[in-house]
């Protein structure tokens, strides 16, 4: 059985960056966001209808990724930043979505805070938002069961506490 571990968080935190990092450590594989290249091909702005195609396809790139991973999986992002992207941008999130929060099941949450700096990309919307999308989403955890760990510091410190995170569960 493959744990999985979700890395989540506002826009610009080093989800990616961490994600990879781990894998590499583990040798096995990291889930890519989806919706990167789901937007990336659209040729209209995204409405609210397109997070439940995202959410969808993230979960169906969890299932290919889990086949080949060695012991432990890591998704970069999961339905909990969909969730938290939907209510802030629509107002609301999609009864399917939050159906799937609470069947999906993932072995151990990072959370990743704010203190990178922001980098400039055409899909990021809320550089002055940050802080407050990370109280989101350490709202979030501490409403639900699975284990998480906030992700702070220099990358050398985030990568150790993710790591020492990851070897509790394995």
């Amino acid at each position: 059985m493959v744990k999985k571990v979700a890395v989540i968080g506002p826009e610009c935190t080093g989800k990616s960056e961490l994600s990879q990092f781990l894998a590499g450590y583990y040798k096995t594989e990291w889930v890519p966001e989806y919706a990167r290249g789901f937007i990336d091909h659209l040729i209209r702005p995204y409405e609210e209808h397109d997070l439940l195609t995202i959410a969808h396809g993230q979960l169906r790139l969890e299932d290919e990724y889990a086949r080949d991973s060695n012991k432990v999986m890591f998704c970069d992002t999961n339905l909990y930043v969909i969730k938290v992207w939907s209510e802030v941008k629509f107002g609301s999130c999609a009864p399917d979505i939050l159906r799937e929060i609470q069947t999906r099941p993932y072995d151990l949450y990072l959370l990743t805070y704010v203190d990178v700096p922001w980098q400039d990309d055409p899909q990021r919307e809320h550089p002055t938002r940050r802080e407050e999308l990370y109280e989101r989403y350490l709202s979030e955890m501490k409403n639900q069961t699975v284990p998480f760990v906030e992700i702070k510091g220099a990358r050398e410190q985030r990568q150790q506490t993710a790591l020492d995170a990851v070897k509790k569960i394995l």
